[in-house]
């Protein structure tokens, strides 16, 4: 990971980045974020938040930030602010069903770590099912993403959340598709996509997006990524950010 220049933003027309932990400080929105997505909004460079948050949140989220919209449970849904829609994303036939069938792997984690607590958010959500990280082990969650698989279930995790998914459900891949359809005229190298922690990890991925930043709290995961983002802020979460927005703008 490489200190973040100014010219390393130059061909930058779009910008993704991801919530928690990067557009947040302490866990909440401040002045800070709003001045900033306005400032970037006032250089017409389109905003995504592409996160794990779940869909009852980020459709609240989406409609009052100055943004282009957002994508919702790391790849689930996608809420579009300019056409005033909502687009589910995961391969998904019968919604009601595959929550069944979340909620019975979470009983089957349980049964393994009955210590689980599933997240406040989660009541809210379509395409995932979330428990709170807490104090999980790196072998724990491990273990657990192995449970996760031989149920036929994907698993990632962030700094607050754990997540049972589709397989393929990622962030990289939802945001190819919203970028195919809304923004047929840019090409990888003009989008970037920012991130702090292993639910990003497919963003920093550079057969996807070349040009990635990590805020300065990435560092606390650099020995579990694959994936690395190119760049990486000097300070944390939404000051990192504002690094960012000032080598744009």
């Amino acid at each position: 990971m490489k200190p973040l220049t100014q010219d390393a933003l130059d061909p930058i027309r779009l910008i993704a980045t991801d919530m928690d932990g990067t557009l947040t400080k302490a866990g909440k929105f401040t002045s800070e974020l709003l001045i900033a997505l306005e400032n970037i909004a006032a250089r017409n460079i389109p905003v995504l938040i592409v996160t794990g948050r779940s869909a009852g949140w980020v459709s609240a989220i989406a409609n009052y930030l100055p943004i282009y919209g957002a994508i919702a449970e790391n790849g689930g849904l996608f809420y579009d602010n300019q056409q005033n829609q909502t687009e589910l994303i995961a391969k998904v036939e019968d919604l009601a069903n595959h929550r069944q069938s979340l909620e019975v792997v979470f009983h089957k984690l349980q049964a393994n770590f009955p210590n689980l607590k599933e997240s406040t958010d989660n009541r809210f959500r379509v395409t995932d099912w979330t428990f709170d990280i807490g104090n999980l082990t790196q072998s724990q969650l491990a273990e657990i993403e192995l449970i996760c698989q031989e149920q036929g279930f994907g698993f990632t995790y962030s700094t607050i959340q754990c997540h049972v998914k589709p397989p393929q459900q990622d962030k990289a891949s939802a945001l190819t598709q919203i970028l195919q359809t809304r923004f047929p005229q840019l090409v990888p190298q003009q989008v970037l996509t920012v991130g702090d922690s292993p639910n990003d990890e497919s963003l920093f991925n550079p057969d996807y997006f070349p040009l990635s930043v990590g805020v300065a709290n990435i560092s606390h995961y650099r020995d579990r990524l694959k994936h690395l983002p190119a760049y990486v802020t000097d300070q944390p979460e939404i000051e990192g950010f504002c690094q960012i927005r000032d080598c744009l703008i």
